[in-house]
């Protein structure tokens, strides 16, 4: 991890500092294979080097997220796709404490397409 990926969390103010923060915990420990880089700005997390979420605050509601690339492959009630074609998005509510059997859910989930081999990583 650099130093710019700090600054993204550190730049952010309370709650959705600490909240950023966890996530990154939780996300990096769903394995070894997992690990974390900065694309487009944003603090990307990737399963043997192919990218599989993004950390983000929606611009619009201040509402931390989490971005499932294929989440076009994913479904829950939770999820939403928008106007996108093939990523969703799980927001969070930074003030609240984080539901972390739906986030281990979802998170296991999207790393499951990798892991089968139904998103190849090579």
């Amino acid at each position: 991890m650099t130093a710019n990926n700090d600054d993204f969390y550190l730049s952010k103010s309370e709650p959705n500092k600490s909240c950023l923060l966890a996530l990154k915990t939780i996300i990096l420990n769903q394995g070894e294979e997992v690990s974390e880089t900065k694309k487009y700005g944003m603090p990307c997390f990737c399963y043997r080097n192919k990218m599989f979420c993004y950390l983000w605050v929606d611009k619009k509601t201040d509402e931390p997220y989490i971005l499932f690339v294929e989440g076009n492959h994913l479904e829950h009630p939770l999820l939403e796709g928008g106007s996108r074609s093939r990523m969703k998005i799980l927001r969070i509510e930074a003030a609240d404490d984080l539901p972390l059997e739906l986030i281990n859910e979802l998170l296991a989930l999207a790393l499951g397409l990798y892991r089968s081999g139904k998103i190849k990583t090579k």
